[in-house]
């Protein structure tokens, strides 16, 4: 059992300040030192690269980032503004000039657009907006910035947190309830657009359209996914529209099958290249690319050679960068619209791209482009990609591969579901640990997600399994992101079905092949992942420890309280009103009673994607059948736990639940 000091309060133990060393050696707090970037951006004349670099001053919040710049000649690399807060999202002008970010620097939360000069750093605020900014684009000509701009109140996508970002209340007092009528206009996210010459800005999207994303479409329009109205679960119904700038006029270009991401037109706006994907999540989308001639509304599906493609920007008004991911590979690509010509001009199995789909910017020659490249034994790095070969021009290693990662091997898996589909995913060895092993499965989320070789120096929970001599297993069950829509769509109308013995079938195959020992099996996972974490436990009763967190539990109750209903009528193709159907059948809490695994479930009083309430159900459930049961709630948490100290804690709390009840000492 736990001792009273771990129930309460997990930093008063060893595994605390082992988590705590780990997160030091890999992030150097106070010590000036970079140790992680996103959000590339090449300069025109392909020179210099501009990111959003992580520099931590304490082990305390969040992970603020800098605007930064790197030589691609050289690698000397420039801390360009300090803040205070997050200064994030660098983007050259065209002519390479300036560089637009945004920061929250004047109010925690509320970002705005800054202009710096590259070479001086010395920064410019623009006039704010009614909102918070959430991205930007140059127009072609440079002259005017456009602005995705969310309303104060609106919520953060589940990728992201899935928490209501702050309104301001001055003059409330503490005990005046909450009052939600359905009609919150605050949460509205609108196009705005700043004009350099005149200093001025301006709302330009119409009063009922709630704009996902928007970018340019030549000079004086733009494209935009959009839905009627600004709720969470409105997203998943989206469409493509085109808004004239000065008449405010509206066009439909595009209404999908599924659900739509990462808009591009090129410099006239003749095309629009847009991603449609069967998706999970806001932000997170990966499928197939569609580009769409706006003046002859025809629609043109690109064969991408089996790539989920989850990044375009055009290059020319004929030539598309683009990449994504198939299979173990993440994968850069050029598409020439003139020829329908598609030409893949890098791809790796080792390395992959930051964030949670591939990110590249292009610069120099069409086919040129920046990207933090990282893997399971690379720390992040500035890279660029030329002539199709892949060259490193400053790394942010800060002694991981030497000091922190306690990785041994790391292997490929494939092996058979219950019907047979080929199902991959990845092993990861302890360092000088002998099998059969101890073995974690760590469930992704989403589901329409993947594992793939990201830097593990962000996922502090699997270094410190790693650490304490524990294995890992990293499944991509049907339904991951990767492997192409009708995989994908594997999910659809059978969520938790086969997906579920895609996992336990690569148990199966570890524990035959000498790789894991059957009494010493564990499970884990966020969002998705600790539905699956939850849901696994009441199929199979092989597991001797499990630790959800953020999951879904009671389809009903998530479809009525969460911010996505959608999410749960588009998966499972069912209704709440049918007791016969999937919202009951394929909820963990309906079948609790079947559990014996010993759980501790996680959640953050915040979340707006899967309510705490899913996991205080689970854990009552559980308890009711006589099954081991913690349930931990963080109230300063959404979706996931994502701050320090908690972040440590949280590591340390889930390593000591292992430990329990799987019987291993290092």
């Amino acid at each position: 059992m736990y001792n009273t000091r771990m129930k309460n309060d997990a930093r008063h133990s060893s595994l605390f300040e082992k988590a705590e060393s780990l997160m030091r050696a890999l992030r150097k707090p106070g010590t000036g030192q970079l140790s992680d970037a996103a959000e590339v951006s090449f300069a025109p004349d392909g020179s210099r690269i501009a990111f959003s670099g992580c520099l931590l001053d304490r082990l305390e919040g969040g992970f603020p980032t800098r605007i930064c710049t790197t030589d691609v000649a050289t690698g000397e690399t420039r801390v360009l503004t300090f803040g205070p807060n997050t200064d994030r999202l660098p983007r050259f002008s065209p002519d390479g000039a300036r560089i637009a970010f945004l920061s929250d620097r004047a109010q925690a939360g509320d970002y705005q657009l800054y202009l710096l000069d590259p070479f001086s750093g010395s920064a410019k605020a623009t006039p704010r907006v009614e909102g918070w900014v959430e991205y930007l684009h140059w127009s072609p000509d440079g002259k005017r910035i456009l602005l995705g701009v969310a309303g104060h109140g609106a919520d953060i996508s589940g990728g992201q947190g899935a928490v209501t970002s702050s309104r301001t209340t001055t003059g409330t007092a503490s005990w005046m309830p909450r009052v939600e009528t359905g009609d919150e206009t605050y949460r509205w996210r609108r196009l705005w657009v700043y004009d350099l010459a005149s200093e001025a800005v301006r709302c330009v999207s119409p009063p009922d359209l709630n704009v996902w994303e928007g970018c340019w479409c030549g000079p004086d329009a733009f494209t935009a996914i959009v839905s009627p109205g600004p709720g969470e679960g409105l997203w998943y119904t989206a469409r493509l529209e085109r808004l004239e700038l000065a008449s405010g006029a509206r066009r439909e270009l595009y209404k999908p099958v599924d659900q739509l991401g990462w808009p591009a037109a090129s410099p006239s706006g003749r095309h629009v290249a847009v991603v449609e994907a069967f998706c999970s999540d806001r932000w997170v989308v990966a499928g197939e690319l569609r580009i769409v001639d706006t003046t002859t509304g025809t629609v043109e599906r690109v064969a991408t050679n089996g790539i989920d493609v989850s990044c375009v920007e055009w290059r020319t008004d004929k030539v598309l960068l683009l990449a994504g991911h198939r299979g173990f590979e993440t994968v850069v690509a050029t598409y020439d619209l003139a020829n329908r010509q598609f030409t893949e001009t890098w791809r790796n199995r080792e390395i992959t791209t930051s964030g949670y789909h591939a990110v590249v910017s292009g610069g120099g020659g069409l086919k040129d482009c920046a990207l933090v490249g990282e893997g399971f034994r690379r720390a992040p790095e500035i890279a660029v990609i030329r002539d199709g070969e892949y060259r490193v021009v400053r790394s942010l290693d800060p002694e991981y591969v030497q000091t922190a990662h306690h990785l041994g091997e790391v292997e490929e898996l494939t092996w058979g579901g219950r019907d047979g589909l080929e199902i991959q995913g990845y092993f990861l060895k302890p360092e000088s640990v002998r099998g059969p092993h101890a073995v974690v499965t760590v469930v992704h989320g989403g589901p329409v997600a993947n594992h793939r070789p990201r830097w593990l120096g962000r996922s502090l929970p699997i270094l410190l399994l790693l650490a304490r001599g524990y294995a890992v297993f990293l499944p991509n069950p049907r339904g991951s992101s990767g492997r192409g829509q009708s995989f994908a769509r594997a999910v659809l109308r059978d969520y938790g079905g086969e997906e579920t013995h895609d996992h336990l079938s690569g148990l199966d195959y570890l524990v035959s092949s000498g790789r894991a020992d059957p009494k010493r099996l564990g499970v884990t996972g966020g969002s998705h992942g600790g539905y699956m974490s939850s849901w696994i436990i009441t199929q199979d009763v092989r597991f001797a420890a499990a630790v959800p967190t953020a999951p879904m539990t009671n389809f009903v109750t998530e479809h009525l309280i969460s911010n996505i209903p959608d999410f749960v009528r588009v998966f499972l193709q069912d209704s709440l009103t049918n007791t016969n159907g999937l919202y009951f059948t394929r909820s963990p809490v309906m079948f609790a009673h079947r559990a014996k695994t010993p759980t501790l479930n996680v959640c953050g009083l915040l979340d707006r994607c899967t309510p705490p309430e899913e996991a205080v159900q689970f854990h009552n459930a559980l308890l009711e059948n006589g099954v081991t049961s913690v349930l931990v709630s963080y109230p300063e948490e959404g979706h996931g736990i994502r701050k320090r100290p908690r972040r440590i804690e949280y590591a340390a709390r889930r390593m000591r639940r292992f430990e329990q009840f799987m019987r291993h000492r290092p």
